[in-house]
């Protein structure tokens, strides 16, 4: 195991353990009982961590500007295309598209690839999320887009949140924050919401109980949130935990934990729509599909 992987590796043991010390609070046992409940936890983190290691992956970048015909991408630097659409992706690993195969089955190009389709105009693709980030960290990525903020906006965010146990409403009011600051520079927001994290075999039970109630929690405030700030919500857990649920070995990357090309691809069919539909009304829509009835 190389360094990349041994420091992928450990970040997957933390995520586990803050995942472990969580559960053993959310049973409400004591003494004795909290004692075993806590055993059997640490036992099923011992195994988690020896079959859930990310492979020292990083994600593939492929910004720069799709044309219409689907061809790309074409150097920003360098373009001399007109009416083009700007699109930034900002959030986790999920919109850095970890796990994809190629560079082309990324979120971002198959967004971009199918926005210029739709629209008829050329878009220009950059990506600004960062794997491991927590909402907590977004407000750099905004940042840095409000230098020159464009048209369009895509989040995807709020795993790692769930992970490392930062409090849902916290995290939910910091992705409406950032959702704020770019609508008020004139930037239409795309919010995926929280994938459902109980979808992952891996994580053994509990664990995987308590990561889907959270993951459902967790979506549900940032939905309102978004919607509050001005953004269009995409519920994922709701729209894909069912297909992720039964075709694992297809929809998730060798990690078992990421999406692979294919899921990417489901998830893509879900926000696109979003996306061409927030460009031609203006963002006034805050949720592009029914709610759950989740937590």
């Amino acid at each position: 195991m190389d360094v990349t992987q041994r420091g992928a590796a450990s970040r997957r043991s933390s995520t586990l353990h803050h995942l472990l010390r969580t559960t053993a609070v959310v049973v409400g046992a004591t003494g004795a009982t909290a004692g075993a409940a806590y055993g059997v936890l640490s036992h099923q983190g011992r195994w988690a961590r020896r079959n859930i290691v990310i492979p020292g992956w990083r994600p593939f970048l492929a910004d720069g500007v799709y044309l219409p015909n689907g061809s790309g991408p074409y150097p920003t630097a360098t373009s001399t295309f007109t009416g083009v659409i700007r699109m930034a992706m900002l959030g986790d690993s999920l919109a850095a598209g970890l796990g994809a195969d190629l560079p082309e089955q990324l979120p971002g190009p198959v967004l971009a690839r199918g926005l210029a389709r739709d629209r008829n105009q050329p878009v220009q693709l950059d990506t600004f999320a960062i794997c491991g980030c927590t909402s907590r960290r977004l407000g750099g990525q905004v940042d840095a887009v409000l230098l020159d903020p464009p048209q369009v906006a895509m989040i995807m965010i709020g795993a790692n949140d769930v992970t490392r146990r930062t409090s849902p409403r916290e995290s939910a009011k910091l992705l409406g924050d950032a959702v704020a600051r770019l609508r008020a520079a004139g930037t239409l927001v795309i919010v995926g919401t929280c994938p459902d994290l109980g979808t992952i075999r891996s994580i053994p039970q509990p664990l995987r109980a308590l990561a889907h109630t959270s993951s459902l929690t967790m979506a549900r405030l940032q939905r309102e949130a978004v919607g509050r700030a001005g953004g269009v919500a995409v519920p994922l857990a709701q729209l894909l935990a069912h297909d992720f649920r039964t075709h694992p070995d297809t929809l998730f990357s060798r990690d078992r934990y990421h999406p692979s090309s294919a899921g990417y691809a489901a998830a893509c069919a879900v926000l696109l729509p979003a996306i061409c539909s927030a460009l031609r009304n203006g963002g006034s829509s805050s949720t592009a599909n029914p709610p759950s009835d989740g937590p």
